[in-house]
């Protein structure tokens, strides 16, 4: 008696706005808000009722009357009412009193798993890759914000080089120094995007503006583009967020004179309109390495604007600038004898900091300026269209000094080298413009569509001049004179250091001209069939045009062009057996036209030279690529780790070979000309080759327990030269390359990152890289002859949560102090470029 039940016409409508709710996408919260009402009445009138006198009251409620089928709401009308959400969401933010709050996760990744930060979950090209990660058919690895912070990789390169499955090449005199990665065993120096748009010319790139970072593995020209043969790095840029605002700073002191500043501030303006800035400042030295400096500088802005739900506009403006004391590293090794093994002479007695340039003379500043607006428009909710408007310059200038060509000498310690000085000034200017539409409709077999059409233009420009005064490799120069290579530079001791220098001469004023024009039109689907088959595929066309001019060292001007209509496709099947785990087997093709390698001044380098002597234009159809991928994907421990699984096979062809070849009638054999006067070999540039790679590829991010992270892979590699031309009898060379493997490639490659939440205050972490051997060789083989060696390295970290606001990390980079080389230059007469040793960093961060 005096219980008080709920009519049922309340009842009903609960009922009913609950299955409206969940029609409508909704969360459940308004249905929750009446059961709470309706609660609390109920308690409440029970005990009223209990301590009344008054007789009781039946009340007969009215019946519900039954509800025909069509007053289920319509799709329109559930779109106007969560646009009135919405508007009231908005509305309510605008009048609401400012909160501070201390959430350091004010900034947290919008890709990577909230209660996760090591898994990320989707790429930033969502209507290229509209499904999870877990349901792509496709090998990629993203580096999130919080990955880059717990490696200490302040730098895309080392980033790069603590991933499985990527190593470093290195600049020469055709191409340039900077960010030169294989993927997969492929050259990827060109293959680099920023946010989408390809970031061309070889720069030297800072993380402070970085968001993640992906990479995108195997042939993808239908997503990209040119090239893309081993793979594809996207780095994802920090954007304005209307969520919150937060102002971050993290300051660093280290060993080597290291002191780092960053800084980076989101304010929220209004609900629509929010602006994010961050700056950078730093002065180091590297650890193992003597008088070698790395300074950088840069800003950046970023806005986001939505005036409506409809609307929302992006902008930002990116500036860096990288300067110092370049190292071109250190002399390789090669005895006379087979029996003795050769390698970089800091394994043969060799102090590991000897820097052999001079450093009154020798210099590099990298810069970077992007700016960047894109605009996306919801026509209806189910199609978007989007433009994305880029225009960049970068820069590569610098004077450095090549350890060359040692001369062995008995002892070994009265050994000398050739001190050979590089010089490069190139800027390279982009524009490119992106226009994209997404429709996402169900067919009638049921499978939920996402349907991508673009249109893609690209103007690049790159000019590449030297400075005077700094002659070729083959000079001498003895007695010095400031210019010329130093021949007699000891080994042991480089004696000519601190040379003085006067200022640089001035440029040439004879640059190498490159412009590249690409027209693209792409269209991608995606089908989805309750999410069991997921079948995706898509089509690019690319109207690629290079042309080059330029002086050769006679001074004789020459120029060369070529237009190429590239075709190129990709399919993928997804099975999912269950919700948290795919099955899945890709098939992608990508090409390489001539001259797309943007930083190289000849067929050798992937460039196009505009001077070739004897006719030699080395015009060659693009190089072909074609890959199968079949893998596995799963979501573990409450879908907070993924581990992948795959087995790829790519295959080059027309692939460039580089002979030598010493007469005219061996020159004629393979379509190049030796021209009158030549005397001794020259190098011949033929297309024809085959060469193809396969292994397998691990990889694993996120959480196993709520308090242990990981992050890592391993990827295993075979490559062998399957096709190579018949060589004339009387080349230097190999009869044939076939069954060679290739150079650059570390076959055998594994990282892992882990770190382990002791309490609330303490995390300590580490991270473990192994890379194996890398031959050295030309356009096509390895040389077998000059290696670097395997290594393994360790680095570890404990970070201390201060309060809500403040932490201190402490990093200890190669804790072994191992010495250990990233790159083998690939000539005859190689340097290699050694890393940096033991360095330890005390990182202050305060996040408000």
């Amino acid at each position: 008696m005096g219980q008080v039940v709920a009519p049922k016409s309340l009842r009903s409508v609960a009922a009913f706005d609950s299955m409206d709710e969940r029609s409508s996408g909704g969360s459940g919260k308004t249905v929750s808000a009446v059961a709470s009402l309706i609660a609390v009445a109920s308690v409440s009138t029970g005990a009223q009722a209990q301590q009344s006198n008054l007789p009781p009251v039946t009340v007969d409620a009215p019946v519900e009357r039954p509800r025909p089928a069509a007053s289920k709401p319509t799709a329109e009308q559930v779109r106007a009412r969560n646009a009135l959400r919405r508007a009231a969401q908005r509305q309510q933010a605008a009048t609401a009193p400012v909160v501070p709050t201390n959430a350091p996760a004010a900034d947290r990744n919008p890709y990577a798993d909230p209660a996760a930060p090591y898994k990320v979950d989707h790429v930033q090209a969502g209507g290229k890759f509209p499904e999870k990660l877990v349901d792509t058919p496709k090998s990629i690895t993203v580096l999130s914000k919080e990955v880059l912070e717990d490696k200490n990789a302040t730098t895309l390169k080392q980033a790069i080089l603590s991933t499985a499955g990527v190593t470093l090449g290195t600049g020469e005199g055709g191409n340039a120094f900077g960010d030169r990665f294989f993927i997969r065993g492929f050259d990827a120096r060109n293959d680099i995007f920023i946010d989408g748009v390809r970031d061309s010319g070889v720069s030297v790139r800072e993380n402070f503006f970085t968001e993640q970072v992906e990479i995108l593995r195997g042939p993808g020209s239908t997503f990209s583009g040119r090239g893309i043969a081993g793979g594809a790095i996207n780095i994802v840029t920090k954007q304005a967020t209307t969520e919150t605002s937060f102002y971050n700073m993290d300051t660093t002191f280290g060993t080597d004179h290291a002191k780092r500043v960053t800084l980076d501030v989101n304010q929220v303006i209004n609900p629509t309109l929010a602006v994010r800035a961050g700056g950078l400042f730093q002065d180091a030295d590297v650890a193992g390495r003597s008088y070698v400096t790395d300074n950088r500088n840069g800003a950046f802005v970023a806005t986001t604007w939505n005036p409506t739900d409809a609307i929302k506009v992006t902008g930002n403006y990116i500036h860096t600038e990288l300067t110092g004391i370049p190292d071109f590293g250190v002399p390789y090794y090669r005895p006379s004898t087979s029996s003795t093994a050769g390698g970089p002479f800091p394994d043969f007695g060799v102090n590991r900091n000897n820097f052999y340039g001079f450093v009154n003379r020798d210099f590099f500043r990298t810069g970077q300026d992007i700016g960047t607006i894109n605009a996306e428009i919801q026509i209806t909710p189910d199609l978007m269209l989007s433009n994305k408007i880029r225009d960049s310059r970068s820069t590569q200038n610098y004077i450095g000094t090549l350890p060359e060509a040692p001369s062995l000498k008995n002892p070994l310690s009265a050994s000398t080298l050739s001190a050979n000085p590089q010089s490069r000034y190139q800027v390279t200017d982009v524009f490119a413009n992106q226009t994209e539409a997404t429709y996402k409709f169900n067919d009638d077999a049921g499978f939920k569509h996402t349907l991508l059409g673009g249109v893609e233009y690209d103007r690049e420009r790159s000019s590449i001049d030297r400075y005077t005064g700094l002659s070729s490799e083959q000079a001498t120069g003895t007695p010095f004179s400031g210019s010329g290579s130093k021949s007699d530079v000891s080994v042991f001791n480089p004696q000519y250091t601190n040379l003085p220098f006067p200022i640089p001469g001035g440029l040439t004023g004879l640059p190498t001209k490159i412009s590249i024009d690409t027209v693209s039109g792409y269209v991608m689907d995606s089908a989805n069939y309750r999410d069991m088959v997921i079948l995706n595929g898509g089509f690019r066309y690319d109207d690629y045009s290079i042309k080059t001019s330029g002086y050769a060292a006679s001074g004789a001007f020459g120029q060369q062009s070529a237009e190429f209509l590239i075709p190129n496709f990709n399919l993928g099947l997804t099975l999912k057996p269950l919700p948290n785990g795919s099955v899945y087997v890709a098939y992608a093709t990508s090409a390489n036209p001539v001259g797309a390698e943007f930083d190289g001044t000849s067929t050798a380098y992937g460039g196009l030279n505009p001077t070739l002597a004897g006719g030699n234009t080395q015009i060659f159809g693009p190089e072909k690529n074609k890959a199968i991928e079949v893998g596995t994907k799963w979501e573990l421990f409450d879908r907070h780790l993924l581990l992948t699984a795959a087995l790829f096979q790519t295959e080059k062809e027309n692939a460039r070979e580089s002979q030598n070849v010493g007469s005219a009638a061996a020159a004629a054999a393979l379509g190049c000309s030796y021209p009158a006067g030549t005397t001794g070999n020259i190098s011949c540039i033929t297309a024809g080759a085959s060469y193809r790679i396969r292994g397998i590829d691990l990889g694993v991010g996120g959480k196993i327990t709520d308090k242990w992270s990981v992050f890592g892979g391993l990827v295993l590699m075979e490559s062998e030269v399957t096709k190579s031309l018949a060589r004339p009898a009387n080349t230097i060379l190999y009869t044939s390359n076939v069954g060679l493997p290739l150079a650059n490639i570390a076959h055998q490659s594994f990282s892992l990152l882990s770190k382990y939440q002791l309490n609330d205050t303490w995390e300590l972490g580490g991270q473990a890289v192994y890379r194996s051997k890398i031959y050295g060789g030309t356009l096509l083989a390895a040389n077998q002859g000059t290696s670097i060696p395997s290594y393994w390295r360790f680095d570890a970290f404990a970070e201390a949560k201060i309060n809500e606001n403040w932490k201190l990390k402490l990093f200890v980079n190669n804790i072994f102090d191992k010495r250990y080389y990233d790159a083998l230059y690939q000539s005859a007469a190689p340097f290699v470029l050694e890393a940096p040793g033991r360095a330890a960093y005390l990182v202050l961060s305060a996040r408000y």
